[in-house]
């Protein structure tokens, strides 16, 4: 069976689920910390959205594989497995801020989100 959101355009804003070593990548936004997001472009799909968010905006190469669907005010949370070690050189992410999963209970996430990470055991 073929994902509708893999073969759709995204729509409203992607925000990337990026998890490895037991850690959720975050990255500054506002007075906090959130999940790298963004806009997708005209027909990219939630998975290619979100892939080339992390990078634009970690320097990480990830792969987008589970739309997660969509959440509040429409966007779209893409689970994401982490494909390189370090940040490319132009990445703009200090590397080492990674929070453990009781790490983020006080980190605004999408209810979608939240779901997933429950129960879940990131690799």
């Amino acid at each position: 069976m073929v994902d509708r959101m893999s073969l759709e355009e995204a729509e409203g804003g992607i925000r990337a689920v990026v998890l490895y070593d037991g850690r959720l990548l975050l990255v500054p936004e506002g007075d906090g910390w959130g999940l790298p997001s963004g806009t997708p472009q005209p027909a990219e799909t939630p998975q290619a959205a979100a892939a080339r968010i992390v990078y634009e905006v970690t320097g990480y190469l990830v792969d987008g594989t589970e739309p997660l669907g969509p959440g509040e005010a429409a966007e779209t949370a893409v689970v994401c497995q982490l494909l390189s070690e370090s940040p490319s050189d132009g990445g703009r992410f200090t590397p080492d801020r990674g929070a453990r999963m009781e790490e983020t209970a006080d980190t605004p996430l999408p209810s979608t989100v939240r779901a997933y990470l429950q129960g879940h055991t990131p690799v």
